[in-house]
Order: C-alpha cells, then structure tokens, then sequence
C-alpha cells in the first residue's frame, strides 16, 4: 500500500500538520525537523496525491530559474536565453543565485516553491543531489540545464561534453602536439569527466596519454595554481599544450604562464571550453569549445512548459546540443615543429 501523510508522521515522529508544513510551507518548520521529514519521506516513498498544482485563474505563468554561480559568465548567458524565451511567450522568470552552496540552493527551492511558480529550471550546485528528487513528491516540474548526467530520466538540456572534449583533442593532435596535459576538476565534475573522456578518446589512436593536473575547481584562480605547477617543471619537461575543462581555468593558466614570462602559443598552447565573451577578448585570444550558452536556456524554457501544458501526458526527453571548435590565437604547432619548418 502507497504510504499516506500519517505514515511519514510516525515515522519522523511528528504530526501531520508539520509534514504538511514541510510539503508546502518549509521555512515554517526547523531545519533539523525538516530533515528528519525528508528523510521519512524518502524511507516510504511518499508522495502527495494531488494531480495538478492549483493557480488562480488567469495568473501569468511564472517559472524558477534556479542557477549555480552567477558569477560564471556561463550561467549569465543562459539566463539571458532564458529570460529572452520566456518573454517571447508572455511568461515571466523569477532567478535565484545559489553561490555553489547546496543549502542555500535548497532553501532557494523552497521559495521558489512558495511563490507558487508553475515550474523551475535548474542548473545544480551538484549534477547528483538526491534531495532534487523530492519535487516529484511536491508535483513541481523541473527541467535540468547544463549540471545533470546524460543517464537521469528527467527532462534536461545540455552540451555534448564527450564531443567538445574530442574536438579539442583532435585539434590538439592535427597540430602536431604529443605531450599534452589537462587541467580540470576531475573525479568531482561529471561535465569535466566526460569532456576528458572525450578528449583521452581524441588522443588515444597515436597512443599519446595527456597528462592530469587536477583543479580544486573551475575558477581563475585554480587555473593559475595549476599553471604554476606546469611552470615549475624543468623546460624539457613542460607539455606543449594544455586543455582546460572551461575557459575560466583556461584565462587563469594564460594569466600565470604570462607572469611566468612562459608565451602563448610560442613557447605552450592552450584551448578552454564554454566561450565565454572574455575568451575573445583576452590578451591572448583564446581557441576554446563553444557551448550554445544561450540556447540552452531557450530550450529549457520550452523543455518545461512542454511538461507544464502536457502533465500526466508529458513524456521526459533530453537535448543534447552540438559544440563547436573556435580557433584563435592561443593555439599553435608545438615549438619543435616550428623550428624544424
């Protein structure tokens, strides 16, 4: 038999009226309570019998747009594809800035929930946060854009990471580079992984093994850590080229190789991933992946109100949009090759 909100109540060893509260009205009921819900929630399976959220009649409808960092120019794009889209179709937006922290991307949930939006959009602080599954339980659509792996059945929108690592690699290879490495949150990144995947899938026909130099992250800052490990190396030991798991970490490894008096591409290449507008703009401008950054967010905004208007009848489905390889000036044939030309 399904589990009813009773059940849940003696599980958690709470009333009903506080389960509810947590359903509908989280910020009412302490954290460590509702917790202690959630977690007997989940133990049952317990879902609300409601077959559609309720809105008074004639409201504009309103979707959540739940991102990750807002100080990566990468989710400002999207949201701007978004928020485009969104008023294209006489549909308003309402965006949170989670800051990367899980808590307060949960707490921005709950308000979004709050102010009764008919859908949210969300680009995760963690592509594999189990408490993400519990809208199902609250009858709230969700669409994932860009942070969610290729294998969740819910509906989402991304770029194909395996293929834009691939390209990069195979750049790197026509170009003549054998002693490669590559920089990113590896292990920690499920984007990262399968753009080093792809990437490895790109080098291994000549049998060149990139080397690994693991970010903290993704930011500037940890690509100019990295970039100072690389400097260290006696010369002949240095790789001639680097990929970058995004072009933040990209504009960080250019920046300390500058203040190292290391040139690019003379002396090392370099390509990110994502094209963002300070890649062209960079000292050095930058060869990088281009992700469709702000039709990732268009298509979210079609992707969820596809699930809104269908409801029971909504089949999920995932997009899986095409990157594309753009040359500048950051990358070259390796030093050895220019010499001997």
């Amino acid at each position: 038999m399904m589990a009813t909100i009773h059940d849940v109540a003696r599980h958690a060893g709470v009333s009903a009226g506080t389960v509810s509260n947590v359903l509908n009205r989280p910020a009412y009921v302490a954290s460590s309570t509702r917790e202690r819900v959630q977690k007997a929630i989940a133990d049952l399976g317990y879902a609300p019998i409601q077959t559609a959220r309720r809105f008074p009649a004639g409201r504009q409808r309103t979707l959540g747009l739940a991102l990750a960092d807002l100080a990566n120019p990468f989710f400002v794009d999207v949201a701007l594809g978004a928020e485009a889209e969104a008023k294209s179709l006489g549909v308003g937006v309402v965006m949170t800035h989670n800051g990367n922290d899980v808590e307060r991307e949960h707490d921005n949930l709950n308000v979004l929930v709050q102010q009764r939006v008919h859908g949210i959009m969300i680009a995760p602080v963690q592509a594999d946060d189990v408490a993400l599954d519990r809208f199902d339980a609250r009858n709230v659509p969700l669409v994932y854009v860009d942070r969610v792996a290729e294998q969740s059945s819910r509906c989402w929108v991304k770029t194909d990471d395996f293929a834009g690592g691939r390209l990069a690699g195979e750049h790197l290879v026509a170009l003549g580079h054998r002693d490669i490495a590559f920089v990113g949150d590896l292990g920690t990144n499920p984007q990262v992984d399968r753009r080093y995947e792809g990437f490895t899938e790109a080098l291994s026909p000549i049998g060149i093994e990139s080397r690994r130099v693991i970010a903290e992250s993704w930011q500037i800052q940890d690509g100019r850590h990295a970039a100072a490990s690389i400097a260290k190396l006696p010369l002949r030991e240095r790789p001639t080229a680097i990929m970058c798991g995004n072009d933040l970490l990209a504009l960080g490894v250019l920046l300390e190789l500058a203040h190292r008096g290391i040139r690019v591409p003379e002396d090392i290449t370099i390509i990110g991933f994502d094209d963002l507008v300070w890649a062209q703009a960079a000292t050095v401008p930058l060869t990088t992946v281009r992700q469709p950054r702000e039709e990732l967010g268009r298509r979210a905004v079609r992707m969820l109100l596809d699930e809104i208007d269908h409801g029971e009848s909504h089949a999920h489905h995932h997009d899986l949009l095409v990157p594309e390889l753009v040359v500048r000036a950051s990358s070259a044939a390796p030093p050895s090759l220019r010499t001997s030309a």
